[in-house]
Formats: structure tokens, C-alpha cells, sequence
């Protein structure tokens, strides 16, 4: 599945323990105007995860950041810097932390209403394909019930097998 990428935010992996969000905003600071930096927290231990995340309000400046910090040396660690993709969350239609619940509102509303228009369709077309067959059924009996009738009439018809006789006698000589 394709990720939207979030060109003013950028992941910052690789981070030493020794390194906070003030260091973080000290570092890439240089590359323009910071309008937040988060550095998530182990839940258990309450440190950081080694990486972080910078957000700067120009996406031009969060360009620069990255093609200057990527590979940089950071507290004796090697940083990786790239564009950072939305937060994801269990559950949800699109599943991304950055859309209110109801931001896909609208878009299930239409797939559910494209979803009945489409079993409206199909009912109707298999309700046509049953009524074109029923026709054909009928049309092929009257068929046979015509070629019956007609055996039947020139049975019973003497002029009908007079004439049979005599394109016998000719088909025959």
C-alpha cells in the first residue's frame, strides 16, 4: 500500500540515548524555521526509541535538512534522515492517526451506494438473461409444435400427400 509521504516532517533514526528534543532542534535548527520535534518514548524504560522526528514549517527547508543531516554524525552515531510517513494505527478504514475518524465518511457512503448499484445491476441483468431465456425457451417449443402441426396436417390433408407422393416419384427417378 503507497504511503502518503509528509514532505515537511522528517524521521531522524539512529539517535544516542544522550540526545533529547532540545539537542534534536539544536542540530537541524540551521536549516530553517522547526515547528515541532517529538522523540517518542519507550513506554517501559521512558527513554527514547533512538529515533525522532522533525517537522519544519517549509517543506524546502526539510529538503535541505535531509540532504545535509542524512549520514551525519550525531553523538558518535550515524543519523538516518528521510521524509516521514504518517503514524499508523490499528483499525479504522485507512488506519492513518492523522485523519479524524471520520475523515473517510464520505468515501464509504459512495463505495457503499456504488456497492448496491452494482447488485442493482447485476439482479436486473440476471432477471433480463432469465426472461431472454424463458423467451427462447418458448420461441424453440413453438417451433417443435409447429413442426409437428405440419406432420400432423399432411397426414391428415390429401392434397398434402398427393403433392408429398409426387416429389417422391420425382426426387426418385
Amino acid at each position: 500500500m503507497n504511503q502518503p509521504v509528509q514532505k515537511n516532517t522528517l524521521y531522524v533514526g539512529g539517535l544516542a540515548e544522550e540526545v533529547n528534543e532540545s539537542i534534536l532542534h539544536s542540530a537541524f535548527i540551521p536549516f530553517g524555521d522547526i515547528k515541532d520535534v517529538k522523540t517518542p518514548l519507550d513506554q517501559a524504560t521512558q527513554k527514547h526509541r533512538s529515533f525522532g522526528f522533525v517537522t519544519f514549517l517549509e517543506k524546502e527547508d526539510a529538503a535541505a535538512a535531509m540532504d545535509n543531516m542524512d549520514g551525519a554524525e550525531l553523538y558518535g552515531r550515524v543519523l538516518t534522515v528521510n521524509y516521514a510517513l504518517p503514524e499508523r494505527i490499528k483499525g479504522g478504514e485507512q488506519g492513518w492517526a492523522a485523519q479524524p475518524i471520520w475523515a473517510d465518511a464520505d468515501t464509504w457512503f459512495e463505495r457503499q451506494q456504488q456497492e448496491e448499484e452494482m447488485q442493482r445491476i447485476q439482479a436486473e441483468n440476471r432477471a433480463a438473461m432469465q426472461a431472454a431465456e424463458e423467451l427462447h425457451r418458448k420461441k424453440m417449443a413453438q417451433e417443435r409444435e409447429g413442426e409437428k402441426e405440419e406432420e400432423v396436417e399432411s397426414k391428415d390433408d390429401p392434397m398434402a400427400r398427393a403433392e408429398a407422393e409426387v416429389l417422391n416419384q420425382s426426387n426418385s427417378s
